[in-house]
C-alpha cells in the first residue's frame, strides 16, 4: 500500500488526521488523499466497524459495504459526486454494520480542502457513531432522535398507522440569558417528564433537537391530540415552579397522521417540521396539523415530496430551471433574468415550487440542491453574458441554505470553478430570513458583497419585517411583489404604495424591480415613479434556456445543461 503514495504526501496525510483527532471530541477521524484515493482511519472505527486497517485504498468502497443496504445508494451519490469535483463536503446519516450484524446509526460531516489551483486534494472528515454512544437523551433520560427516526422507520415498515406530533418551547433564548443555562437545562427536564406523564401511557415520548419534543401514538385520535395539547399550554401559561422560580412557558405543536407508507422518515420529518414551524411563525403557538383535510391534491402531497426527495438523491432528476426576463423600465431591454426552480415526473406532472420548497426548506438535502441551482444558472448565464454583457442573473436563497456556516465559501468556489463574473450575480433573500440571527445575515450580506455578488430582498412588503430588513441590511435591489400592483391601472392606493415604496428604497441606496408586469398600462404607469427594472408576463413567461436564448438571439455554443 505505502509504495503507492509518495512519503512526503503520506507524511502530510498523518499531519492532517492528527490535526482532525485533536478536535474530533470521540467521532471517527477520516482522511482522504484525494490523488491517490488514500486514506486513514481511526482505529477505534478500523475495531468498532471491522475495517482491515487504518490506512485503506479506496476506503470509499470498503465503508459501503458497510452500509445498510437502504442508505447506500445515498452515500455512493454523495462521495461520487465529491471526487467527481461536483460537490465540496457532504452532512448525512446511515446505517452502519458491525461485525456481528448490528447496525449503528452514524452521522458523517466531510469537506474537499484544495490546493493552491483550487483543485480538490484531500477529504477529510468525522463519522460520529449514535449507536455507541446510546438510544437515551442525557440531558432528560428520554429516547433521544435517533430512537425516534428507528421507530418512526419501524411503524412505516410495518404500516402501523400512527400520529406524530413535534412540540416544543418559544423564545427558550431568554430563559437561558434571564437565568443562565443550568436553570434552562432544568426547564427542559421539567417539560420532558411532564409530556411523560401527561401522554407517555398512549405514546412514546423523544427528545429531538434544541427545545423539540416528538410524540408517536398509535393510540391517539386527531381531536384528543389537540385537546391534550391545549391542556398542556394551559398548563405552562399558568406558570410552573421550577427551582422557586415562577415560570410562563409559550408552546409551539406540529402534528402529522401517517396512514399512508409510501414514504420515508425523513419525508414525514420534513412535513413534521413545516407544520411546527407554521404554528410558531405564522399561528402564535396553535397546533397546525399538516394538510389535515383529505381532498385528493392533499392526499398526494406528502407522496410527492417523497418522490421529489429521492429525486434530489438520483442527480437531480426530474429538476430543471426556468428564466424569466428582467428588463430596463426605461428602455426595456433585457439586463437579467430570475432563475427559477420546477419539477416534474410521469407521475405528477410539473408540481410548482410553492408546493415543495416550504417543505424541504428545513431538510438537510435543500442546501445540496439550493448548490445544483447555483450552478445550473450559472452556466445558462455565461452563455447569455457574451451577447449581452450588462445581464445579471438572479437565483432565489432559502435562509437553510444562509445557515450553513460554508455558505459564502461555496458561492465564491462556485463562481471560480464556473468563471463567471461576480458582479453579475444577484442572490435573492426573502422577508422569510428574519428567522435568521440578524449578525449573521448582516455578515453574509456584507461579505458577499464585498466580493462584488449584488443583494436583492425578494417580496418587498408582504411580511411585517420588510422594512427593518431593508434597515438592517445593505440591498443592492428591492423587488416589488405584484400583489402591490395587480390593480394599479384603477387603484390610486396601489399607486400610492409604491411611491412610498420606491422612496424606501432611495432612502436607503437600493434600485426597485416590480414584479407582474401584465398589461402596458401597467408599464407606463410604473415609468412614472423611481423604478430601475420591470418582471413579468407582459415580457415574458418563465422559459426553458433553449427557448430563452432563441427568444433574445442567443446561440448556444455550448451545452448550459441542466445537470451539475
Amino acid at each position: 500500500m505505502d509504495s503507492k503514495i509518495p512519503k512526503e504526501r503520506k507524511s502530510k496525510l498523518d499531519s492532517l488526521f492528527e490535526a482532525f483527532s485533536v478536535i474530533a471530541e470521540g467521532a471517527y477521524v477520516y482522511v482522504c488523499d484525494m490523488k491517490y484515493d488514500y486514506s486513514r482511519w481511526s482505529k477505534t472505527a478500523v475495531d468498532v466497524f471491522g475495517l482491515p486497517s487504518e490506512y485503506m485504498i479506496a476506503a470509499g468502497d470498503i465503508w459501503e459495504e458497510h452500509i445498510h443496504p437502504q442508505d447506500r445508494e445515498t452515500y455512493h451519490s454523495k462521495v461520487a459526486n465529491i471526487f467527481a469535483g461536483k460537490a465540496f463536503g457532504h452532512d448525512m446519516q446511515y446505517r452502519a454494520c458491525r461485525p456481528n450484524g448490528e447496525y449503528d446509526v452514524c452521522t458523517c460531516k466531510g469537506i474537499v480542502l484544495k490546493v493552491e489551483d483550487e483543485s480538490p486534494e484531500y477529504f477529510c472528515g468525522v463519522i460520529r457513531n449514535h449507536g455507541a454512544q446510546g438510544a437515551l437523551d442525557s440531558l432528560t433520560g428520554l429516547p433521544n432522535q435517533y430512537r425516534f427516526f428507528e421507530d418512526l422507520q419501524a411503524d412505516i415498515r410495518t404500516q402501523t398507522k400512527a400520529r406524530i406530533v413535534m412540540v416544543g418551547i418559544s423564545r427558550f433564548t431568554e430563559i437561558n440569558e434571564v437565568y443562565g443555562y443550568h436553570f434552562g437545562n432544568r426547564v427542559l427536564q421539567n417539560f420532558g417528564r411532564y409530556l411523560v406523564e401527561s401522554v407517555g401511557k398512549l405514546g412514546s415520548v423523544y427528545r429531538l433537537d434544541g427545545t423539540r419534543f416528538a410524540v408517536i401514538s398509535t393510540s391517539f385520535e386527531t381531536e384528543e391530540i389537540k385537546r391534550y395539547y391545549e391542556k398542556l399550554r394551559s398548563y405552562y401559561r399558568m406558570g410552573v415552579n421550577i427551582d422557586d422560580k415562577q415560570i410562563i412557558l409559550e408552546l409551539n405543536c406540529g402534528l402529522l397522521a401517517i396512514d399512508n407508507f409510501n414514504v420515508d422518515d425523513q419525508t414525514v420529518y420534513a412535513c413534521l417540521n413545516f407544520a411546527y414551524g407554521e404554528s410558531k411563525v405564522r399561528k402564535q403557538g396553535d397546533l397546525v396539523e399538516f394538510y389535515n383535510n383529505l381532498t385528493d391534491e392533499n392526499r398526494q402531497r406528502i407522496e410527492k415530496l417523497h418522490a421529489i426527495r429521492a429525486s434530489i438523491m438520483r442527480e437531480y432528476e426530474g429538476f430543471y430551471l426556468l428564466y424569466q426576463p428582467v428588463v430596463d423600465a426605461k428602455s426595456e431591454n433585457l439586463i437579467g433574468a430570475e432563475a427559477l426552480l420546477r419539477w416534474r415526473s410521469e407521475e405528477y406532472g410539473m408540481v410548482p415550487p410553492d408546493h415543495f420548497i416550504p417543505l424541504l426548506e428545513r431538510d438537510p438535502l435543500f442546501p445540496e440542491l439550493g448548490q445544483w441551482i447555483l450552478w445550473t444558472a450559472l452556466q445558462a448565464a455565461k452563455m447569455i453574458l457574451k451577447k449581452y454583457p450588462d445581464f445579471m442573473i438572479n437565483v432565489n436563497l432559502s435562509y437553510t441554505q444562509l445557515e450553513k456556516p460554508d455558505f459564502v465559501e461555496m458561492v465564491l468556489m462556485m463562481l471560480e470553478q464556473t468563471e463567471f463574473p461576480a458582479s453579475h450575480l444577484c442572490l435573492e433573500i426573502t422577508e422569510r430570513c428574519r428567522l435568521l440571527d440578524m449578525d449573521l445575515l448582516k455578515n453574509i450580506v456584507v461579505n458577499l458583497r464585498g466580493h462584488g455578488i449584488r443583494i436583492a430582498l425578494d417580496d418587498f412588503g408582504t411580511g411585517f419585517s420588510s422594512i427593518g430588513l431593508v434597515k438592517n441590511l445593505p440591498f443592492d435591489t428591492i423587488k416589488i411583489d405584484r400583489s402591490f400592483v395587480l390593480k394599479i391601472e384603477d387603484d390610486c392606493k396601489e399607486r400610492e404604495l409604491i411611491e412610498h415604496f420606491t422612496n424606501v428604497a432611495s432612502t436607503f441606496g437600493a434600485k426597485v424591480c416590480v414584479e407582474g408586469i401584465e398589461t402596458p398600462g401597467m408599464r407606463d404607469i410604473l415609468q412614472k415613479y423611481r423604478v430601475q427594472s420591470f418582471q413579468g408576463y407582459y415580457y415574458a413567461k418563465p422559459l426553458e434556456i433553449e427557448e430563452f436564448l432563441s427568444r433574445f438571439g442567443i446561440s448556444n455554443e455550448s451545452e448550459a445543461g441542466q445537470d451539475k
